[in-house]
C-alpha cells in the first residue's frame, strides 16, 4: 500500500487496512538497512546482525507464513546441523566450537527467513535487496578504494597484504560480495538499456573486484555473468532482445579489457596483477600447501566419519583445506557433510527450473541464482559456509523457487477455469 492510500484509508476510516499496511512498511525497512549493513563485517558481532534480529521482528509482526514448499530446505539444513552437534561430542574446547556451531544455525534461520521473505512473490522486497545491496557493495567499493590509493590516513585497515579487503577481514568474502549487485547492474544494462549511472556504477564494482586480487572471486564473476547472459538469452521470445544480450555482451567484453588496461598503467596494480595471476601459487603446492591440504583432507574425512568439529583439521595439520565441501564433511561429519552437499544440488536444479519460467521476479532469480552458482564453484577453493551472503543468496533462490511454482498454479488454474468457462453455455 502507497502512502496516498494509506492516508486514503484513515480519511475514509478504513483504520485496519491501514494498521495492516505498516507492518509491511516496518518489514521493508528493517529489510533494507539489513543489507545495506552486510557489508559492514570487519566487527563482530556486526550491525548486520543486530538487524538480522530486528527483521526476524518485522517478519514476525508482518505474519510472513511459511510456505509448505520451504519444508525441504529446513530439513536439510537441519540435518547439516544435527550433523554438526554430534561432531561437537569429541573436541575438547567446547566454548570456540560451540559459537562455531551456533553461528551455523544462526545462518540456516537466516536462510530459512530470507526464503519466507520473497516466497509470496512480492516485488517490492527482491527490489528493496537489490538497491540496498548496490548501495551496500558501493560503500565497500569506496573503502578499498581509499584503502588501495590510500586517500586518507590509516586507510591501510582496508587492505590484507595489499590486497583489498575493503570493510571486510578478507578480499576472499569482499570480492564474491560484490557480484550479486554486479549482476543486477548487468540485467539491468541489457533489459533497460544504458544508462549513465548504472554503467558508471558497474565499472566501479569491477574496479573493485579486480583490485582484490581474488582470483576465485574473477572465476565467480566469469561463471555467473555467463550464466545470467545465457540464461536472458536464452528465455526471451523477443529477437530484439536476443541481439541486444549479444550487443551487450560485446560491449562489456571491451569495457573490462578497457578497465583492465587503465588499472594495469598503476605500476602497484601492474605488479600485484602479475603476481597474484600466476595459475599456481607457492602456497598451493608441496607440503602444507593448498592441494596437499586438499589431498590429506580427503583422507582424513574416510578416517572420521563423525567428523573432526571446527577448526580441528587445521588445528592438528596447521592450515585450512581451502574447500567448502570437504569443511562441510570434516566439520559436521558424513551426514552433515552429504546434506550440505544436497542442500547446494538441490537448490541448483529446483533454481534452474524456476529461472526458466516467465514470473514478475524473472530478472530477480536470474541474479541471484548465477550468484549462488558460481559461489558453489568457488567453494571448490574456498571456505564459505559462513559467508552471510550465501546465505542470503540460498534463501533468495529458494524464495523466488516457491513463489515461481504458486505463481504458474495459479495461472494453470486460471486458465483452467477460463477454458471452462467458454464452453459452459449461457444461463440465460
Amino acid at each position: 500500500m502507497s502512502e496516498a492510500q494509506s492516508a486514503a484509508a484513515f480519511a475514509g476510516g478504513d483504520y485496519s487496512a491501514a494498521a495492516a499496511a505498516l507492518p509491511q512498511r516496518l518489514l521493508h525497512i528493517v529489510l533494507f538497512f539489513t543489507v545495506l549493513l552486510s557489508s559492514i563485517a570487519f566487527i563482530e558481532p556486526s550491525p548486520h546482525d543486530i538487524f538480522m534480529l530486528l527483521l526476524l521482528v518485522a517478519c514476525v509482526g508482518a505474519r510472513l507464513r511459511f510456505d509448505r514448499k520451504l519444508a525441504p530446505l529446513v530439513l536439510m539444513l537441519t540435518v547439516w546441523l544435527v550433523g554438526g552437534c554430534f561432531s561437537l561430542m569429541q573436541v575438547s574446547d567446547q566454548a570456540q566450537n560451540i559459537q562455531y556451531i551456533a553461528t551455523s544455525f544462526y545462518l540456516a534461520l537466516a536462510a530459512v527467513m530470507f526464503a519466507c521473505v520473497f516466497c509470496d512473490g512480492n516485488l517490492v522486497r527482491p527490489e528493496i535487496v537489490r538497491r540496498a545491496y548496490v548501495v551496500a557493495a558501493l560503500i565497500a567499493t569506496a573503502a578499498g578504494y581509499i584503502g588501495f590509493f590510500h586517500l586518507l590516513p590509516h586507510s591501510e585497515i582496508f587492505l590484507d597484504n595489499d590486497r583489498v579487503s575493503a570493510t571486510f577481514k578478507d578480499p576472499n568474502v569482499y570480492a564474491p560480495f560484490l557480484i550479486f549487485p554486479l549482476l543486477t547492474v548487468m540485467i539491468g544494462l541489457i533489459v533497460r538499456g544504458v544508462r549513465l549511472s548504472s554503467l558508471i556504477i558497474g565499472v566501479l564494482l569491477l574496479g573493485g573486484l579486480l583490485l582484490s586480487f581474488s582470483r576465485g572471486a574473477w572465476g565467480h564473476f566469469a561463471i555467473s555473468a555467463t550464466v545470467v547472459v545465457l540464461l536472458l538469452f536464452v528465455t526471451t521470445p523477443d529477437p530484439r532482445m536476443r541481439n541486444r544480450v549479444m550487443l551487450f555482451t560485446v560491449g562489456a567484453v571491451v569495457t573490462m579489457t578497457l578497465l583492465f588496461v587503465a588499472l594495469m598503467l598503476i605500476p602497484s596494480v601492474h605488479d600485484l596483477f602479475l603476481e597474484r595471476a600466476k595459475a599456481i601459487q607457492p602456497y598451493d603446492i608441496g607440503p602444507g600447501g593448498r592441494f596437499w591440504e586438499q589431498k590429506l583432507a580427503l583422507s582424513i574425512i574416510l578416517d572420521h566419519p563423525n567428523g573432526m568439529g571446527p577448526f580441528e583439521f587445521s588445528r592438528v595439520y596447521g592450515t585450512q583445506q581451502h574447500d567448502v565441501y570437504m569443511q562441510g564433511f570434516l566439520v559436521y561429519g558424513w551426514l552433515g557433510g552429504f546434506a550440505y552437499l544436497t542442500v547446494v544440488m538441490v537448490t541448483l536444479a529446483i533454481g534452474l527450473r524456476a529461472a526458466l519460467a516467465p514470473t514478475p521476479w524473472q530478472n530477480y532469480l536470474f541474479a541471484a541464482y548465477a550468484a549462488f552458482l558460481g559461489e558453489a564453484f568457488e567453494g571448490l577453493i574456498v571456505d564459505t559456509d559462513h559467508w552471510r551472503h550465501f546465505f542470503l543468496l540460498l534463501g533468495m533462490v529458494w524464495g523466488l523457487t516457491a513463489a515461481t511454482i504458486n505463481f504458474r498454479r495459479r495461472e494453470v488454474l486460471e486458465t483452467s477455469f477460463a477454458e471452462y468457462a467458454a464452453v459452459m453455455p449461457s444461463p440465460l
